[in-house]
Order: structure tokens, then C-alpha cells, then sequence
């Protein structure tokens, strides 16, 4: 490398790093696959089947008409806030339990890492394991920062098998307690 080439590296390195910016911020404008094919409120909730933490297939349709269903998605066991969003919907169990409402959280941990996470935090409700993510896609669960993290949506489902409620927020992992909680009691009002 000659001198010309070493005093044109700064500059060459910095047009990268701004042809870069430039497309990870056209990219983060475009709507996705995903975002296009959203469940959204009035929809009918995929049916689906997963392994629980305890290694057994959950088949949502063993519980579609016969309970409220809260299906929130999580970016990672263990990490801080989804502990809080976990720790938050088992403080809250017998509130979803009184509004006959079962919660089933959904992340790409594998089955052993649910089973520790849901121990460790004495997680009494179903944490579902989507290794491949096909029902997080099915769902058109959005990530966030730039597609760096799995989003975090919240669906509340009626005993009809209709979303009636959806909150998508990263940062906020205690309101979609809060918003779930809000949104059975809207529908125990109409029924």
C-alpha cells in the first residue's frame, strides 16, 4: 500500500459507513413481508402447534373456543425485560385467570431453555418454542432496531378465535400486561 492509498482510506471507509446508513435506513422505511401479512385486530387467529417448556405439543386449537387467549411474543428468555414481561403476566396470573384467559408466551428459545426460564421465575402459564420462527412469521411479528431484535406483541384472542386487541411496544414490556388486562375486560363488558 502506497502513501496515496493510505491517505485515501479515511475517506473511502467513511463513504462506506454512510452508503451503509443510507441503505440500513431505506431498508428500516420498507415495509417487510412480515408487516404486510400482520394479524391485526379482527382477524382470526392462525391455529398452530408448538412444544411447551415440559417437551409436549400444545395445539392452540385445544384451547380456541374455550378460553380468551393473551399469545405474546418475546425476544429472549432470561434477559431483562422480557423477565419483567414474564414476572409481570405471573403477578397478574389470577386477574387473566378470573377473566378466563390463558397465556401462552412464544420465543425462539429451544424447550430446556423455557423450562429453566419458566423455574427459575416459577412461571406458572405456557412458554412455546418457535426454534425457526414460522409462527412468529405466521403471526407477521415485526422485529425492531433495524431488524435486529425479535419484536415483542401481545394478541388478545376472544373464545371466537378473533384477535381483539394487539400491542406492539420493544421497550414498554409491562404494558402489554396492562393493555391485555384492559383489553378482557372490554371483552367480558359485551358478553
Amino acid at each position: 500500500m502506497n502513501l496515496n492509498q493510505i491517505l485515501r482510506l479515511p475517506r473511502m471507509i467513511s463513504l462506506n459507513l454512510l452508503t451503509f446508513l443510507l441503505i440500513l435506513s431505506t431498508a428500516s422505511c420498507m415495509p417487510s413481508v412480515n408487516s404486510m401479512q400482520q394479524i391485526q385486530n379482527g382477524s382470526r387467529v392462525p391455529t398452530f402447534a408448538l412444544l411447551d417448556q415440559n417437551g409436549k405439543l400444545f395445539d392452540i386449537a385445544s384451547v380456541l373456543g374455550k378460553k380468551n387467549l393473551v399469545i405474546y411474543f418475546y425476544p429472549k428468555d432470561d434477559s431483562p425485560g422480557c423477565t419483567k414481561e414474564a414476572c409481570s403476566f405471573r403477578d397478574q396470573y389470577e386477574v387473566f385467570r378470573q377473566a378466563d384467559a390463558e397465556i401462552i408466551g412464544i420465543s425462539s428459545d429451544d424447550v430446556d431453555s423455557h423450562k429453566r426460564f419458566a423455574e427459575k421465575y416459577h412461571l406458572t402459564y405456557t412458554l412455546l418454542s418457535d426454534k425457526e420462527g414460522k409462527i412468529r412469521e405466521l403471526f407477521g411479528v415485526p422485529s425492531s432496531l433495524f431488524g435486529l431484535l425479535p419484536g415483542r406483541v401481545t394478541y388478545v384472542v376472544n373464545k371466537e378465535g378473533i384477535v381483539v386487541h394487539t400491542f406492539d411496544s420493544q421497550f414498554e414490556s409491562e404494558m402489554h400486561i396492562e393493555e391485555s388486562i384492559a383489553a378482557l375486560k372490554t371483552i367480558g363488558k359485551q358478553h
